[in-house]
């Protein structure tokens, strides 16, 4: 049966009209081309393009692909390179000639037989593929004029041998930025990007900001919808394609932002990436009764679309307002859960109980430390911290289990990463800890200027320059925090500019904390322990207060003996884990007329049990008993009569192996406290006293100085509500004038 031409396909097509259809087009000279093969999976040029003298299109597949293949997947036929010639009526004539298209040698090998190609694997695909979907099966099955289709881009193309439809994506200058093939007119598998595409918002090229609003919508189909009625709109690639650095600027200038809201998963991502935008008070979501999305809308009822449409923008939700509203109900759900662990009044004594019973021996104050540094993540400046200690020394089992209390939108986990990582990586780093295992990936100095940059200002700026089709252009990755970090390494010390804004948390080596963690192994996790009312704690403080006032600020700062220019980093910590410590007991603290929780004597005198030693040690204001432990050895054994001690000596007198040992050494010797004579390398260590011991300073003062603060800690002068804040049983505060607060 002979073949017909479709009338809806282009004919007599030029060179530039080929060279538009394929990919990664290459000129090589002498008005040659290559380009990617579209009748085979291409992974460099490999087809060949040019002209003969009578302006015939010649093209040449050096992979063995036919003439005829690469025509069909282009969507065009063997005659459409033909160029045309006026007959003697006018009309068009051609050639008979049919041996203007080269052909590829039988002789040479397949590139598709190198490559491990079969039929029966193109079969396969084929079967996987939608059925097809055609200019004319798309245009009646959202009942749009085909002619508009045509004058917005829309044409036919051959995907996998089969009808697709070609969508293509421009560029406000009118460029083609990308291409998006329809292949089924059904199911949710229906869509491809021709390769080497970068998706963007569709529609960027017409006329949306004239009129002061804009739709936007998901996919390119209600687009058309919406064009064909004249309501300006714009197309997000996919549900998750939204790409606040690039497509937010799009938006300037319009002061009204409907979003269409699908009722899936697609409509929730869409949905979670506006309410992070700089756009999102201009935000308003639309829903239609009983319908998907405008097309549905639109197919019901062609002739009153229009009025709908507006009926529905009418009713739109501003963005803010329907947030605030999933908030409140998504905090009631989680007070249920999590009421009776919120309203205990010592809740890092029962975190210490709990975590017991997950396997994890001693280093109570370690883990109420790292629990209580997560739970500061939504302060201007997080508290972070490193883990330092021999190897296998259960640091990074401590971090794990303590992240077991906390949702996974907590912290972002890695065991490894680039230098560069940081930079460009899409994972959200707004409130959120980042958990680097073994200091991975921060052994460069530009790994380091990134995680200093989130130290210090909060977020990363980083200017760089990357290839565009215009050359090399500037481009500023802003990534917003602000951001934790907790760090584990068996580094003595990191970077230095990083040390000092990190709180070193030392992990114990000592053979009494080996044999407890031995017991702890032997009796495994108890199966039992239900951790979902932990989760749900840290999630409800999600949608809780964060403001905090500690009335005794000033009087803890005037007790603080200033011996340290480090200190005025190591007390802005100090104050922010206060406050982490109120956050986390708000259920039980009393609030101000502004609403801020108010942090009491009991917050501080938890914290200092917790970092007392740390900050001291921290400034060289006192010695850890590990180190004088360590020194004390090293004295004794001179004391015995030896000249020096080895590394070996060290170990025995300390009950220890040798690589803690060496490590303790290490942290002596850089302090000054231990020397070693010997300078030669590899032979013993010969290791004698150092700098005397300096005698302990109090750093921190005792709870019971700040009493005379005012009652329980607050100051005399401050606005205060004296009454324990209420919760009912949404989880919702009642304060005094009867109303909910949140």
């Amino acid at each position: 049966m002979k073949k017909t031409s479709d009338p809806t396909k282009p004919t007599d097509v030029s060179l530039q009209e080929f060279l538009s259809r394929v990919n990664q087009v290459k000129y090589i000279g002498s008005n040659k081309y290559m380009a990617e093969c579209p009748a085979h999976q291409d992974k460099e040029p490999s087809l060949s393009i040019t002209t003969g003298d009578d302006g015939r299109v010649l093209v040449k597949c050096f992979a063995g692909c036919s003439t005829e293949a690469i025509v069909e997947a282009i969507g065009i036929e063997m005659k459409d390179l033909f160029p045309p010639r006026q007959g003697g009526r006018g009309e068009i004539t051609r050639q008979k000639s049919r041996a203007t298209l080269q052909r590829s040698s039988k002789s040479s090998k397949s590139k598709k037989e190198k490559d491990g190609y079969s039929h029966k694997k193109e079969e396969t695909v084929a079967r996987n593929t939608p059925e097809g979907c055609s200019l004319q099966q798309y245009a009646a099955l959202k009942r749009l004029p085909v002619p508009f289709l045509r004058e917005i881009g829309l044409s036919d193309i051959k995907y996998m041998k089969r009808d697709a439809l070609r969508i293509p994506y421009y560029a406000p200058n009118g460029e083609e930025a990308a291409v998006q093939f329809r292949i089924g007119l059904h199911g949710e598998d229906k869509f491809r990007w021709r390769r080497g595409s970068k998706p963007c918002l569709y529609g960027t090229n017409r006329d949306y900001k004239s009129s002061g609003e804009v739709t936007i919508c998901e996919g390119p189909s209600d687009c058309h919808t919406l064009w064909l009625n004249e309501f300006p709109a714009l197309g997000l690639p996919s549900a998750d394609g939204w790409n606040e650095e690039i497509d937010a600027p799009f938006f300037d200038g319009v002061d009204s932002i409907y979003a269409v809201i699908e009722p899936d998963r697609g409509g929730v991502r869409v949905q979670e990436s506006l309410a992070n935008s700089r756009i999102r008070d201009r935000v308003r979501l639309l829903s239609f009764d009983g319908y998907k999305d405008p097309s549905e809308l639109f197919l019901q009822d062609p002739d009153n679309f229009k009025s709908a449409l507006r009926q529905a923008m009418a009713k739109a939700v501003p963005l803010a307002q329907a947030i605030d509203q999933q908030s409140l109900a998504e905090k009631a759900k989680l007070w249920a859960v999590c009421r009776t662990l919120a309203e205990d009044r010592d809740i890092l004594s029962r975190f210490t109980q709990t975590i017991e019973r997950l396997g994890v021996a001693g280093e109570s104050k370690n883990l109420r430390l790292v629990y209580l540094m997560l739970t500061s993540r939504h302060q201007k400046k997080p508290v972070s911290g490193i883990l330092k200690g021999p190897s296998a020394g259960g640091k990074s089992f401590i971090v794990d289990q303590v992240l077991r209390f906390f949702p996974s939108s907590a912290y972002h986990a890695l065991t490894s990463m680039s230098e560069h990582a940081l930079a460009y990586s899409d994972e959200p780093l707004v409130c959120r800890f980042l958990i680097l295992y073994e200091a991975a990936g921060i052994s460069t100095d530009f790994a380091n200027y990134l995680l200093r940059s989130l130290l210090i200002e909060g977020r990363i700026r980083y200017e760089t320059v990357e290839k565009t089709s215009e050359g090399m252009k500037p481009k500023m990755i802003d990534r917003e925090g602000p951001t934790g970090t907790i760090i584990t390494t068996t580094q003595i010390r990191l970077h230095p500019e990083n040390e000092t804004r990190l709180l070193s948390v030392n992990i114990s080596d000592t053979p009494e904390q080996t044999r407890s963690i031995l017991l702890a192994i032997s009796e495994g996790e108890d199966e039992r322990t239900d951790l979902s009312q932990w989760q749900a704690l840290q999630r409800w403080i999600d949608f809780s207060q964060h403001k905090v006032v500690i009335p005794y600020a000033k009087a803890l700062a005037e007790r603080v003996p200033p011996i340290a220019v480090r200190l005025r980093r190591d007390f802005t910590q100090i104050l922010n884990l206060i406050r982490s410590h109120a956050i986390l007991h708000q259920a039980t603290r009393q609030k101000d007329t502004e609403g801020r929780i108010i942090a009491t004597i009991q917050d501080y005198a938890a914290v200092r049990e917790l970092v007392a030693d740390v900050v001291s040690d921290g400034i060289g204001a006192t010695v850890s008993q590990t180190i004088r432990e360590t020194v004390g050895a090293v004295a004794r054994i001179i004391e015995s009569g030896k000249p020096s001690a080895t590394l070996q000596q060290l170990a025995d007198a300390l009950g220890i192996d040798k690589s803690a040992a060496s490590r303790r050494y290490a942290v002596a010797k850089n302090k000054g406290y231990l020397v070693n004579l010997e300078k030669q390398k590899g032979k013993l260590a010969q290791i004698v006293i150092g700098d005397p011991l300096p005698e302990d300073v109090e750093i921190l003062p005792d709870p019971e100085k700040l009493e005379c603060c005012g009652v329980d800690g607050v100051r005399e002068g401050i606005n205060t509500l004296f009454l324990p804040p209420v919760f009912n049983e949404n989880g919702y505060e009642v304060i005094d004038d009867g109303q909910l607060t949140y």
